[in-house]
């Protein structure tokens, strides 16, 4: 069933109207007929199982079938900081963070990043990298679409980490499996969880000594060397694995 995103002003009684692009995508690339079923998201706690009472060019009217408060969301919040990667890998990263339960991903341009984002560059970037999110939770059913806030330096990154409730870092030269594994599993005990990623050189030796400075906890995702793009999904997919509930 396809799925779309509203404001809670765009559910009126038991109807639901939708407005901008994803008008276009429902009459003209679905090509869906009134009659049709279809999932509508608050962007917070329901999934609203609907049936498509009208299509115009401007909206699309679906009345409320049922309604679905079962979460699809993690019961902590996790936060990817990801090092700026090269090309197209951080589109990648986005889709597949955002499927496996992020809450928000803060890109970060650390010390030894290759790319660099100008201003205009950066807004480019940020609202392809947002739609990415969007796609992402509507085909993997999420509640919420993830923010991808703008790119921060390392030093505010660790000061955005700071208010939240833990953060770990997993590092090429940290030793210890036993440790990674229970700091893993103490992962729901919290609210909110920062998961610091290096970029394609790594993380500079002065950023892990300031995140140590930090409080953050540095762990090891095993003896391999994992590209940054494998390092952040292993990560996210271990806590998903410890986190995730029945029901």
């Amino acid at each position: 069933m396809n799925q779309f995103f509203v404001e809670e002003s765009q559910i009126q009684g038991s109807e639901i109207v939708i407005e901008g692009t994803d008008v276009n995508h429902i009459k003209n690339v679905l090509r869906m007929k009134p009659g049709e079923e279809i999932m509508v998201s608050n962007g917070t706690d329901k999934h609203y199982i609907c049936s498509i009472l009208t299509i115009s060019g401007e909206q699309v009217v679906a009345k409320i079938v049922d309604i679905d408060t079962n979460s699809t969301e993690l019961p902590v919040k996790l936060y990817l900081f990801q090092g700026l990667p090269k090309a197209d890998k951080m589109e990648l990263i986005i889709q597949k963070s955002v499927e496996l339960g992020v809450s928000e991903i803060i890109p970060v341009a650390m010390k030894r990043c290759v790319v660099k984002l100008d201003g205009k560059k950066e807004k480019s970037k940020l609202t392809r990298w947002q739609g990415i999110a969007e796609s992402a939770a509507k085909q993997s059913k999420r509640m919420v679409i993830p923010n991808i806030s703008g790119v921060m330096n390392f030093k505010e990154a660790v000061a955005y980490a700071k208010t939240l409730d833990y953060n770990i870092i997993p590092y090429e030269f940290a030793n210890g499996m036993e440790k990674s594994k229970q700091v893993v599993k103490e992962i729901g005990q919290y609210k909110s969880v920062g998961i610091f990623i290096g970029p394609e050189g790594g993380f500079d030796e002065a950023e892990i000594a300031y995140a140590k400075e930090n409080n953050m906890q540095i762990i090891s995702l095993g003896k391999r060397i994992l590209r940054t793009e494998t390092a952040g999904l292993t990560a996210l997919s271990i806590i998903m694995f410890e986190l995730e509930q029945d029901g």
